[in-house]
């Protein structure tokens, strides 16, 4: 419903993909452009601090080797800026593959169209922590 919305506006096309990892959401909008990616409003080098989070949010683009063909527009919420760079990443191969089926077999061996399922485990009762326990002592 985005798009018709967005087509009768503009006369560019995007294309609309969401991306998940551990509690972090991505809405992740995928532009024909120069490669500018912005993330909640601020440059994504500003913004993923770390050069480690900067490769793993754009491994689509080097993947598929459409680097600097599309601009990103991505809004994050959830979780820490690690999970964050996830769920972009996510959100970008999604996105990829709605623009161009071709790209899907590359994208799935490289492992990115797969959400990344693991969760911080939660706390037990009588436990410290999801598994720490306090030492036992049998006398």
């Amino acid at each position: 419903m985005a798009e018709k919305k967005t087509k009768s506006v503009k006369a560019v096309s995007q294309i609309i993909a969401t991306g998940r990892r551990k509690k972090s959401v991505a809405r992740v909008r995928l532009f024909p452009g120069t490669g500018k990616c912005t993330v909640n409003g601020r440059e994504m080098g500003e913004y993923l601090q770390r050069d480690t989070l900067l490769l793993v949010a754009s491994q689509p683009f080097e993947v598929t080797g459409t680097a600097g063909k599309y601009d990103v527009i991505a809004r994050v919420v959830g979780g820490g800026i690690s999970g964050q760079a996830g769920a972009i990443c996510h959100g970008i191969a999604r996105a990829l593959v709605k623009a161009d089926e071709m790209y899907k077999k590359e994208l799935k061996t490289a492992g990115l169209l797969t959400r990344d399922s693991r969760m911080k485990e939660r706390k037990k009762y009588g436990l410290k922590k999801a598994r720490k326990s306090s030492q036992f002592s049998k006398r």
